[in-house]
């Protein structure tokens, strides 16, 4: 609920219209988990709020995993009974994936000084990956999600609420601390298009977070990207499309999807948004050895990426591997050799760093694995 919402709320209760003001304030700004702990409001209307039921219900984190280098994997549950997690990934100077995007969360140079309240860990800026389902219907076939399938949407609240509760835990100041919010967890955002959304506008309006710090990534959902298309600036987040292959037979292959919206359609639909002043669209590419890495499909990924007419940028993933799926790492090598060719080709290009891989929290290995 955003603050209208529960100031219609207070307003049923008998209570100010504002009442729902502080509750907001509280609950997105103050992060307060529990209704008895709003002493802005009166014991007696908290007693009240209480006695009918009504709680913050904020995600819980449930299980954390720790990497080497610094990122947080998150087993998420909700307030919902039945008992499935999403997770959430923490990534504390982020991956270079924002890296040349036009927008200020791509900037390298600004810089936030550490909070007091901030972990052990000191960090200049992090990135937060989001989850929109539990699980994952577009069976891409490099990814771990993928072997779940798709087991529910979550709430506007479930998806804003992973947030709110990372910020918690790393005692972030939105405003102050320079953190970004990448929709790119479990599930397909644009499969989940209302919830998703309604959780950008709470994070907006709510919490505070500027939507150009905000990515969200799809596999190419044309109904959903020409929708995107129409939402206004202050409330669309930045668009990414995970591209993956540099032609329709082998994009087809390891991406089923795209045999129903080929890249073609996909690009047709990203053409009918707006950017911002300096802003880019990003293709994410992974790279499969053997498979999707050679200099050819480097040759192919920069004809294409020319032929939009859009100013965009490439972010190259070398992939990260994960039991049951029969793909392997390309060698650094054939990563730099790609890197250059379309470098050389004059297409923007940035090699997103692996972030977590010892404990299952890098792209497309996220499938609620519990060692780690």
């Amino acid at each position: 609920m955003d603050a209208e919402e529960l100031s219609a709320c207070m307003v049923r209760m008998g209570e100010p219209g504002w009442r729902g003001r502080q509750l907001a304030e509280a609950i997105y700004r103050q992060r307060i988990e529990e209704v008895e702990r709003i002493t802005t409001l009166a014991k007696a209307l908290r007693q009240k709020i209480a006695s009918e039921g009504w709680q913050v219900g904020r995600p819980r984190i449930a299980q954390v995993f720790k990497s080497v280098d610094g990122t947080e994997r998150y087993l998420v549950a909700g307030p919902n009974a039945d008992g499935l997690t999403v997770e959430t990934v923490w990534m504390p100077e982020g991956d270079e994936g924002e890296t040349g995007d036009g927008t200020d969360s791509g900037s390298r140079d600004i810089q936030a000084g550490p909070s007091a309240a901030r972990s052990s860990l000191r960090w200049d800026r992090a990135t937060i990956c989001v989850s929109s389902q539990v699980g994952c219907a577009v069976n891409c076939q490099f990814c771990l999600t993928a072997k779940l399938g798709l087991q529910r949407n979550l709430t506007a609240g479930e998806i804003a609420g992973q947030v709110v509760a990372v910020l918690e835990r790393h005692g972030v100041e939105v405003g102050k601390d320079r953190v970004n919010l990448v929709f790119m967890g479990m599930g397909e955002p644009f499969l989940n298009y209302e919830n998703f959304m309604a959780a950008v506008r709470l994070l907006v309006t709510e919490v505070g977070i500027s939507p150009q710090r905000m990515t969200v990534s799809t596999s190419g959902i044309v109904p959903g990207i020409e929708r995107f298309a129409g939402e206004p600036p202050e409330f669309r987040p930045k668009l990414a499309i995970s591209l993956n292959a540099s032609n329709n037979t082998i994009r087809s292959e390891i991406m089923p999807i795209n045999r129903k919206w080929p890249i073609e359609a996909v690009v047709d639909a990203v053409r009918g948004i707006q950017l911002r002043t300096r802003e880019r669209i990003t293709f994410e590419y992974v790279l499969l050895g053997g498979v999707t890495d050679q200099p050819q499909h480097a040759a192919e990924v920069a004809r294409l990426v020319r032929r939009t007419g859009l100013p965009a940028k490439v972010n190259l993933i070398a992939w990260n591997p994960g039991p049951g799926i029969a793909y392997s790492t390309p060698q650094p090598e054939a990563v730099e050799i790609f890197r250059r060719a379309l470098s050389a080709e004059g297409v923007p290009v940035y090699l997103r760093r692996p972030r977590g891989r010892d404990i299952y929290a890098a792209c497309g290995q996220l499938k609620r694995t519990i060692e780690g």
